[in-house]
């Protein structure tokens, strides 16, 4: 069984990140290991205030540990991370990669046009770092424009424009490009996924309801999916179908999260 170590915050409420990839991960039969570099009370998307508790200096400690009793991964999936824990980070994917490992970067910093409250205007080039090198990179199209310096379009983006976005990205480092978020008809909402000769596509129905921590469910069963043999493009369609399953069954009331725990069964059906 193959070992992926997720490397993001601990949101306590919120089902998004680390709360969110350990019981994905787990679900597609991948062993899930977790390292969250800062602990929050509740994510920052919605709530009024939140707590935060930088864990950045436990990350080298943890790493001497593992290194010292050999602990090693077969993959590594980023999130939600911050300034500080880039350099551990880039650290603990040279001395705890077995050979091979697959490096998985969810530059989960922004949306809708904006950086997520608490990153200043030039993390953008510092989570860049962790784009270099990588095998697959997930950014939303917000995401996308920021990491090669222009300003997002909150839609109307036309293929030749996405395609010159997805090259720009694959000239940051990043292997494969899968990018969240496309769109041509207003009926329709999908990825873009490239591994640098060819760009294909992968759409479903566009559902109106917002959900967060849908970004954070997909990557979690793509990193998954990948670890498992699925193709990039294989794992992009199963995580956006996921995500629609886990839309579908979220209650109307349900604002701070998606209720991703419903589509489980869906999930582990489809891997099956």
């Amino acid at each position: 069984m193959k070992r992926l170590l997720t490397i993001q915050d601990i949101s306590c409420v919120g089902q998004c990140s680390t709360t969110v990839a350990l019981p994905l991960v787990s679900a597609c039969g991948v062993e899930c290991a977790v390292l969250p570099p800062a602990i929050l009370s509740n994510h920052t998307g919605g709530f009024k205030s939140w707590t935060f508790a930088d864990l950045t200096g436990e990350l080298p400690k943890v790493e001497a540990k593992w290194v010292e009793h050999g602990i090693r991964f077969d993959a590594f999936y980023t999130g939600y991370v911050c300034e500080s824990h880039i350099d551990p980070i880039l650290s603990i994917f040279k001395t705890c990669a077995e050979k091979g490992a697959v490096r998985v970067v969810d530059p989960a910093m922004a949306d809708n046009g904006v950086l997520y409250a608490g990153f200043a205007p030039d993390f953008p080039s510092k989570m860049a770092r962790l784009v270099n090198g990588a095998d697959y990179i997930l950014p939303n199209l917000t995401e996308a424009a920021l990491l090669v310096g222009e300003k997002p379009k909150l839609s109307g983006y036309t293929k030749g424009e996405l395609e010159s976005l997805i090259a720009k990205l694959h000239a940051l480092g990043a292997k494969n490009v899968v990018l969240t978020g496309v769109s041509f008809s207003p009926d329709e909402l999908g990825s873009a996924v490239s591994d640098g000769s060819t760009v294909q596509y992968d759409f479903n129905p566009k559902l109106e309801k917002m959900s967060h921590g849908t970004g954070d469910v997909y990557a979690s069963v793509f990193a998954g999916a990948v670890l498992r043999g699925k193709t990039a493009l294989e794992a992009a369609a199963l995580a956006a179908d996921v995500v629609c399953e886990a839309i579908k069954a979220t209650d109307d009331d349900h604002w701070y999260g998606v209720s991703f725990e419903r589509a489980i069964p869906f999930l582990v059906e489809r891997l099956a």
